[in-house]
């Protein structure tokens, strides 16, 4: 009898890797496979939504969402070429209100072999804008204005 042994896929091996990374709250380590240059799509009508452009900013998320006690459980990772697809379920463990739903992420792997591109899809959008705006207020209105003030200046 003769047995294969499946060759590990590197980029699965790079997104299990960022999700151990995640589960530890280990955001250093999440940004190990994450490409210098990153672009990090997050859906919605929230403070915390757009994309977040290099790996200061996507770390900065990151490490806003582990402080916010989110959590993550991969439930199925494909790839083909350039792309990886992962399914988990995502939620909160602290804060106003919950997050307990599906997403969806669409990685992009660079020839490098480092993710320079992400698109979240959530299962149930409103049940994250509702939550997001519960808990990552806005700046009161005058020091927006005053930022945005000297940024325009």
């Amino acid at each position: 009898m003769t047995t294969s042994e499946a060759v590990p896929d590197p980029k699965i091996e790079a997104i299990n890797h960022f999700f151990s990374a995640y589960a530890a709250n280990g955001v250093k380590a999440m940004s190990v496979v994450l490409a210098p240059d990153i672009e990090w799509t997050i859906p919605g009508h929230h403070p915390l939504s757009g994309t977040k452009h290099g790996l200061d900013e996507v770390v900065s998320f990151f490490d806003r969402l582990g402080k916010a006690g989110f959590q993550a459980e991969p439930l199925f990772l494909g790839s083909n070429g350039e792309y990886v697809v992962d399914i988990h379920r995502g939620w909160t463990t602290q804060g106003v209100g919950q997050v307990d739903t599906m997403w969806a992420l669409v990685w992009h792997f660079d020839d490098d072999g480092q993710v320079n591109r992400v698109v979240n899809l959530s299962g149930d959008q409103h049940q994250m804008d509702n939550y997001v705006w519960a808990n990552f207020p806005l700046a009161p209105l005058p020091a927006r204005l005053a930022r945005w003030q000297k940024e325009t200046a």
